[in-house]
C-alpha cells in the first residue's frame, strides 16, 4: 500500500501542474475583465435598492463560539481519548488535549478546517459513505479501523478526499448542541469567498466555472466551497480520484477493513500534496496578475468609453446569433419548470425567514418581561449581552435553520444536472444568519440612543417602540433579500442547462466574433462572456416575471417592487458608525476585568454559546461532558457563575480529598454519574460501615445509660461505641436489659477511647492509602479511557476491591447508636433515660 500511495503521489503532483496551468490561463482573462467590470460599476454607479438595516462591520470581534470536551478515536493507536474542543471565531476546529492545555496558551494538536465537510450521525450512514468511495470493499462496523462508537451519540465529519474525525458524547442533549456547532462551522467555512474583494472573487469564480465547462461539467457543484487553495484541490481531486479508484482499487491487498483504511490513507496523502501545490501556485498566480493590475486600470480609465462602444458592437451581432436559439428553448424546455422551481425555492425558504422573524420577537419580549420584574441596570445589560449574539448562536438558531433544510428539488437533479439542494440551503441559511444580526445591530443602536435620549420613561415600553420599528424594517429588508436570492438560485439552475443545450450549435461561431475586437481592448472584452450575458439576459426576462408574479400573490410576504422605503429613517443610518456597544461594561457590573475566577467569567461571557458544565465541574479535569443542560435550558454565563459561587462555599474543605475522582466513562443515557469518596472519612465508612441503631428514649430523670458513651463534638445525640465496654451495653440496649452503671465508669472509659482513638484513624488511613493505591494501578486494555483522567481507573472497583477482604462478620466496634430526644431538656443532659 505504502509502495502504491508514493506512485501515485507522483501521477497526483503532475495533473496539478496540468490542472493548474489550464486554469491560470483562464483566471489571467478574467481577472481584466472583472477588474473593467469593477472600474465600471465605480464610474455609473448603478445600485439596487437601499438596506433600511445597519450591518456590523465585525461580528465576531473578541468572541469565540464554543469550546468542551468529546471523546475522540484516534487512529494512531485506536483507542478513544478525552479531546478538549474549542472554536475560535475563525469557525475552525481546535483540537487539545485538555482545558489546561489551552488554558496555558500551547499550540493545538490539530486544526480542522470544516469547508467540505459533512456531519453525520450514525456509523451506518459513515459506512455507507466509505462503501460508496471504492465500490467492490465492503467495510462493516466494528471492525478495525471503523470501531463501535464508544457511546450511542457518536458524531462524524466526513469529506470525499480527506481524513475523517469521528468524535462522540455521552448525552442526547450534548450530541445535539455540539451537532449544530459543527453544521455551523461547515456553514460558514462553505459560505463562499468574500463578495467585498471586487476583482479577485468574480475572477476566480468564474474561471473554476468555465474550466468545468470546458470538461462538459455544467450545474451546481457542491465542493465550491472553503478557500481558494481547497477549492483548487477539489478541482483537481475531482477528475484524480476516479483514475486512482480504477488504478489502485484491484491492487488493494488484505482484509476487507484494511483495503478501505489503505484506501483511506493514500487518499488523504494525496489530497494534501495537491493542496500544497495549488495553496503556493495560486500564490504566485494572484502575485503575477496583482502586479499588473496597475497598468490594466490605468489603460481601462483611458480607454473606457471606446471599450464600452466596442463591447456593445460585439454584444448585438451576438445577440442576433444566439437570442433566437435561447428563446426557443426557454419556451419549449424552461418556462413550464420555472413555476415548480420558484414555489420549491420559496416555501422553505420563507418559512425560515419567518422563523428568524418570530425568535427575535420571542427573544425580545421575553427580555422585556424580565426587566418588568427586575429593572436594574446590570439586568438590562446581561440580558443585550445575550442578545447581540443571538445570530451567531447555532443552537437558538437551528430551529430556523431546519424549516430551509426540507427544501426539495426532486425532479430537477437530472433535467437541471442538480446535484443537491445543499448549494442552496446552505446559502439560504447564511442569509437567514445575516438578517438577524442586522436585525439585532439595529434593534442595539435604537435601544442605546433612546435610553439616552428618554431616561425618564420606563425601560420596557422604551424597549417595545424600538422592536416595532426594527420589525418593519426586518419585514422590508427580508423581502429584498429573499427576492434577489430566488433570482440568484434560478440562474444557477437555468443558465448551466441552457448553455449546455446551446453549446454545440453556438461554439464553433463564437471565435470568428474574436475578429471584431482591437487587440488592445482584447483584455476587457471575451467573446465567452458576451454570449453567456446574452443568455442570461434572455433567461432573466421570465425569472423576473416569475417573482414579480409571487410578490403580487403575497403568498410568501414579499413586497412589490414598486414599495420602496427610501430615506424612511435618514438618521438611523449615521449611527452605523458609531463603535459596537459593549453591553457588560455599559450596564453590567464592573469588575469583569479583573484576575481570579472574574477573569475566568469575563472569558466566558466572550463565548457565544455557553460551555457544557457539571454540578460538581471544579472536581472534574478537561472539562468532562457528563451531564449537559438542555437547549431551551442552556445556562448563560451569569447563571453558571452564580451556582458556582454557591458551590464553592459549600465544598468540603477536607485536606485528604481527591481532586479529580474519575466517573463511569459510560453511564446509561439519562443516569448520573457515579461518583467516587471525596475524603479518607468516606473511605473509611465504606471499609468499616457503621450500624445506626435508635433509642427512644423515655424520662429525664431515669438514666440508663452505662459506660463507653463518647460525645462527639456538637453532636449530643450520637455516641460512638469504641472499647470492651461498648460490647456489654450493645446486648443491654438490644435486649432491654440491665442497671445504669455509675458515672465513674464513663469517665474511665473517656480516658481509655482518647488514648486508643489516634492509633486506629492511622490504621484506618494506611489501609485506606493501601486501597487507593491498589486503584491507581489497575489498567484496563479495552481501549477506553475515563474523559476526567486517561491515567486512572475507577475508583469504586479499588474499593470494591478492599472490601471483600474485610472479614463478614459485624464488629460490635463498628455500631452507631443514635438517641431520639424527648425535649430540650434531655440533649443538655449527658445522661438520658433508655
Amino acid at each position: 500500500s505504502l509502495s502504491l500511495g508514493l506512485e501515485h503521489l507522483v501521477e497526483g503532483a503532475t495533473r496539478t501542474r496540468k490542472v493548474l496551468a489550464e486554469f491560470g490561463t483562464l483566471y489571467q482573462q478574467q481577472y481584466g475583465l472583472a477588474l473593467f467590470n469593477k472600474v465600471r460599476f465605480e464610474i455609473e454607479g448603478t445600485g439596487g435598492p437601499q438596506s433600511q438595516l445597519l450591518h456590523r462591520k465585525v461580528p465576531l470581534e473578541g468572541r469565540s463560539i464554543f469550546s468542551g470536551a468529546v471523546y475522540q478515536y484516534l487512529e494512531e493507536n485506536k483507542k478513544w481519548r478525552i479531546r478538549f474542543l474549542f472554536i475560535p471565531d475563525s469557525y475552525n476546529i481546535e483540537c487539545f488535549e485538555s482545558k489546561q492545555a489551552h488554558d496555558r496558551g500551547q499550540q493545538p494538536k490539530g486544526v480542522i478546517s470544516c469547508a467540505g465537510y459533512k456531519v453525520l450521525t450514525s456509523m451506518d450512514e459513515y459506512l455507507e459513505l466509505l462503501n460508496n468511495s471504492l465500490p467492490g470493499v465492503k467495510a462493516k462496523a466494528g471492525g478495525p479501523p471503523f470501531p463501535n462508537s464508544a457511546t450511542q451519540f457518536p458524531l462524524l465529519l466526513w469529506h470525499p478526499y480527506t481524513r475523517h474525525y469521528c468524535f462522540c458524547v455521552l448525552t442526547e442533549k450534548e450530541h445535539n448542541k455540539w451537532m449544530a456547532v459543527f453544521q455551523d462551522c461547515i456553514r460558514h467555512a462553505n459560505n463562499g469567498l468574500p463578495e467585498d474583494n471586487k476583482v479577485q472573487t468574480p475572477a476566480f469564480t468564474d474561471s473554476v466555472r468555465l474550466y468545468r465547462q470546458h470538461h462538459e461539467q455544467y450545474g451546481t457543484w457542491d465542493m465550491m466551497c472553503g478557500r481558494p487553495p481547497q477549492i483548487l484541490a477539489n478541482l483537481v481531486m475531482e477528475t484524480l480520484v476516479p483514475e486512482l479508484r480504477n488504478l489502485i482499487g484491484p491492487r488493494l491487498k488484505g482484509k476487507l477493513y484494511q483495503r478501505q483504511r489503505n484506501w483511506m490513507l493514500i487518499l488523504d496523502a494525496v489530497y494534501h500534496q495537491v493542496l500544497c501545490q495549488t495553496q503556493a501556485q495560486y500564490e504566485a498566480l494572484v502575485q503575477v496578475s496583482y502586479s499588473g493590475q496597475p497598468q490594466l486600470e490605468s489603460s481601462i480609465r483611458t480607454d473606457m468609453d471606446q471599450i464600452i462602444t466596442s463591447k456593445e458592437h460585439v454584444t448585438s451581432k451576438i445577440r442576433a446569433l444566439v437570442q433566437p436559439k435561447a428563446e426557443q428553448l426557454l419556451k419549449d424546455s424552461v418556462e413550464p419548470d420555472i413555476t415548480f422551481i420558484l414555489e420549491a425555492l420559496m416555501e422553505p425558504t420563507s418559512r425560515g425567514f419567518a422563523e428568524v422573524r418570530d425568535l427575535f420577537f420571542r427573544e425580545l419580549t421575553d427580555m422585556s418581561n424580565n426587566i418588568q420584574n427586575d429593572g436594574s441596570r446590570e439586568k438590562l445589560g446581561e440580558h443585550m449581552e445575550k442578545v447581540s449574539m443571538l445570530a451567531y448562536h447555532p443552537v437558538k438558531m437551528q430551529s430556523c435553520y431546519d424549516k430551509v433544510e426540507q427544501m426539495n428539488l426532486e425532479g430537477l437533479q437530472q433535467k437541471f444536472d442538480v446535484s443537491s439542494p445543499s448549494v442552496f440551503i446552505q446559502r439560504a441559511q447564511i442569509l437567514m444568519r445575516e438578517q438577524m444580526d442586522n436585525t439585532v445591530y439595529t434593534f442595539e443602536h435604537l435601544l442605546h440612543q433612546s435610553l439616552s435620549d428618554q431616561e425618564g420613561d420606563e425601560v420596557p415600553k422604551i424597549i417595545q417602540r424600538c422592536l416595532d420599528r426594527v420589525m418593519k424594517k426586518y419585514d422590508y429588508d427580508s423581502s429584498t433579500v429573499r427576492k434577489k436570492f430566488f433570482k440568484e438560485a434560478l440562474l444557477q439552475i437555468i443558465i448551466p442547462y441552457m448553455l449546455k443545450q446551446l453549446n454545440p450549435s453556438c461554439a464553433q461561431e463564437l471565435p470568428r466574433f474574436r475578429e471584431l475586437i482591437f487587440e488592445d481592448f482584447s483584455r476587457f472584452i471575451l467573446v465567452e462572456n458576451i454570449f453567456e450575458e446574452v443568455v442570461l439576459q434572455s433567461a432573466m426576462k421570465d425569472i423576473m416575471l416569475a417573482v414579480r408574479e409571487a410578490a403580487v400573490q403575497r403568498k410568501h410576504n414579499l413586497y412589490r417592487d414598486s414599495m420602496i422605503l427610501a430615506q424612511s429613517d435618514p438618521n438611523l443610518h449615521m449611527l452605523e458608525e458609531n463603535p459596537p456597544i459593549d453591553w457588560a461594561a455599559s450596564y453590567g457590573p464592573q469588575d469583569e476585568g479583573g484576575t481570579g475566577d472574574s477573569a475566568e467569567l469575563w472569558r466566558r461571557r466572550r463565548q457565544v454559546v455557553s460551555m457544557i458544565l457539571l454540578d460538581d465541574w471544579r472536581h472534574l479535569q478537561n472539562e468532562s461532558c457528563m451531564e449537559v443542560p438542555g437547549v431551551d435550558g442552556i445556562r448563560e454565563e451569569e447563571e453558571e457563575s452564580k451556582e458556582e459561587d454557591k458551590a464553592e462555599e459549600e465544598e468540603d474543605d477536607d485536606q485528604n480529598s481527591d481532586p479529580s475522582p474519575v466517573p463511569d466513562p459510560s453511564p446509561e443515557p439519562g443516569s448520573s454519574p457515579t461518583k467516587s469518596p471525596d475524603s479518607v472519612h468516606e473511605i473509611r465508612g465504606l471499609i468499616n460501615p457503621m450500624l445506626e441503631v435508635l433509642v427512644p428514649v423515655s424520662e429525664l430523670n431515669n438514666p440508663v445509660l452505662t459506660n463507653g458513651l463518647v460525645l462527639q463534638g456538637e453532636e449530643p445525640k450520637s455516641r460512638h461505641i469504641q472499647d470492651d465496654y461498648s460490647k456489654a451495653l450493645l446486648n443491654r440496649l438490644l435486649q432491654k436489659e440491665g442497671e445504669p452503671p455509675a458515672w465513674g465508669s464513663v469517665r474511665q472509659a473517656e480516658s481509655r477511647l482518647s488514648a486508643g482513638s489516634g492509633q486506629q484513624e492511622a490504621e484506618s488511613e494506611r489501609f485506606s492509602g493501601t486501597a487507593m493505591q491498589f486503584a491507581v494501578h489497575q489498567q484496563d486494555d479495552s481501549g477506553f479511557q475515563s474523559p476526567v483522567s486517561e491515567g486512572l481507573e475507577d475508583e469504586g472497583q479499588a474499593i470494591t476491591a478492599a472490601r471483600k477482604v474485610q472479614p463478614v462478620a459485624l464488629d460490635p466496634e463498628s455500631v452507631m447508636v443514635t438517641f431520639e430526644s424527648g425535649d430540650e431538656e434531655s440533649e443538655l443532659d449527658p445522661i438520658s433515660n433508655v
